[in-house]
């Protein structure tokens, strides 16, 4: 199943080229009083509200895909998670390029260590990315989104998996400079999520998916994540060690080589094989 977030806080099921409303499946939520519970509601419920999803789905009339604005398809996560120097071809050009990578912070993954965006960072495609400091690189970083459905503690590699509610096409945007990588990472609208979730049961084997970013049409990123270099279960096991996953909290899993800068103006189209694809516009802050 492809569930989406669009337009005024509706919630979708995409099937083919249409969105069909589920939006009355949040009237099944839980009832929670304050303190409410951390975490996405709806994934954390995503399993017993499926078949009512599908359902909704069958009595709706679709509408195309084209006439909708796309949310993150995760309203409310903890944390959004990034994975450093993933491709060896990325941790080539960042060696090259003293823009892209601080000397300081050279080395492989578990040497720099994962790092957080502030949630508040988080848009859909539709919202596009406000580039904050125009006088700075702000570069485009096109990942794979895995969104954690339970809670992981201490997870085992070969459990890992099992902790994965679904996938989507994420976008790491970064301005350039020497402050902390998650402060320059947690600009607001520099962490992009959609266009919708792709439930896990319909992607076999993550750590093999071909993808592509242009920039108003010209190829500026395309490999595969068979070419990272910590896999998919890695990262849930080596994140879940440090700090507990909740529903909804993203992993976004590097990046490969060919970032480079955006200004406003341009428009980054990103397609995934297995996710779909999105048209992300960029724009000036304020």
């Amino acid at each position: 199943m492809k569930y989406c977030r669009y337009n005024d806080n509706r919630i979708g099921v995409v099937r083919d080229d249409k969105v069909h409303d589920v939006t009355s499946v949040v009237d099944a939520l839980p009832a929670h009083r304050y303190p409410f519970p951390i975490g996405d509601a709806l994934v954390a419920n995503l399993d017993s509200l499926r078949g009512e999803m599908e359902r909704l789905a069958d009595a709706a009339d679709g509408v195309p895909v084209s006439s909708v604005a796309f949310l993150s398809p995760v309203a409310n996560p903890t944390k959004v998670i990034g994975v450093p120097v993933n491709y060896q071809a990325h941790a080539d050009e960042a060696k090259a390029d003293a823009e892209v990578s601080v000397a300081a912070r050279r080395g492989g993954i578990e040497e720099q260590g994962l790092f957080l965006k502030a949630n508040s960072a988080l848009v859909g495609p539709s919202e596009g990315v406000a580039v904050r400091f125009p006088d700075r690189r702000t570069d485009h970083e096109a990942e794979l989104g895995i969104v954690i459905g339970k809670t992981a503690c201490d997870v085992t590699y070969d459990d890992a998996l099992d902790y994965v509610a679904g996938y989507a096409i994420a976008l790491d945007m970064v301005v350039r400079g020497t402050e902390d990588r998650s402060m320059r990472k947690s600009v607001d609208t520099y962490a992009v999520l959609g266009p919708w979730l792709t439930t896990a049961d319909e992607i076999p084997n993550p750590d093999s998916m071909a993808f592509e970013l242009t920039v108003n049409g010209e190829t500026r990123q395309k490999s595969n994540t068979e070419l990272m270099i910590m896999d998919c279960r890695r990262q849930i096991e080596w994140a879940s060690s440090f700090y507990t996953l909740h529903p909804g909290d993203i992993i976004m899993s590097g990046t490969c080589e060919g970032v480079s800068r955006v200004l406003p103006g341009d428009t980054m189209h990103l397609e995934f094989a297995g996710l779909g694809e999105m048209d992300v516009p960029i724009r000036a802050h304020g």
